[in-house]
């Protein structure tokens, strides 16, 4: 009788342990889609290197730009989710660092991440004038080069429209200006990276 109990007493405890290690490998998992650490830029900028596509069939990470002049950043993929933030100027860039369903984790010029849908973002390239810095104007050129005559100097966080970008240099469009500027000078575009 007393042997009987106990084979059921750690059948019942296996089961728990079953059911307890289920749930934390959901959990796990829920926490590594929802948490998963941004991959960083270079790596789409790596000579040779495959970029990671994601479930879109698009590379990761990637720069976009937002569509609406209202979006909604949630802390998690889906509605249910809190607002933690809202966009008001649509035209921003954002890169987009992982995907999932019709959710894309997007990451602003701060290095702020957050969740938005993916129907309020749009492939036009845009970019922000060194973010990174206060103070001093930069010059955008006539053509991509260092002695070329300057056409406009720029402030930092000014955002603009990407129409090329090669060797090293963007050409950027605007109503307001027009000129070529130092890649390195933009968040919104990957270091070395083409764009015609």
């Amino acid at each position: 009788m007393m042997v009987a109990a106990l084979k059921g007493m750690f059948r019942r405890l296996a089961r728990v342990r079953a059911a307890t290690s289920a749930l934390a490998f959901a959990a796990i998992a829920a926490m590594l889609i929802v948490a998963q650490p941004a991959e960083t830029a270079s790596a789409q900028g790596a000579a040779g290197a495959a970029p990671k596509l994601g479930p879109s069939g698009l590379p990761l990470p990637r720069f976009v730009s937002l569509k609406a002049g209202r979006v909604n950043v949630r802390v998690g993929p889906g509605q249910g989710y809190k607002v933690s933030w809202v966009f008001t100027r649509s035209g921003l860039p954002v890169e987009i660092v992982q995907e999932f369903d019709n959710w894309r984790r997007i990451r602003d010029s701060d290095g702020t991440e957050g969740w938005v849908f993916h129907s309020l973002l749009v492939g036009k390239r845009t970019a922000v004038i060194a973010p990174w810095q206060d103070g001093d104007p930069l010059p955008i050129r006539v053509s991509p080069n260092d002695t070329a005559e300057i056409s406009a100097y720029l402030q930092p966080k000014v955002v603009s429209q990407v129409s090329e970008c090669d060797k090293g240099w963007c050409r950027l469009t605007d109503k307001r200006f027009r000129g070529w500027i130092k890649q390195t000078n933009l968040w919104g575009v990957y270091p070395d990276e083409t764009i015609d």
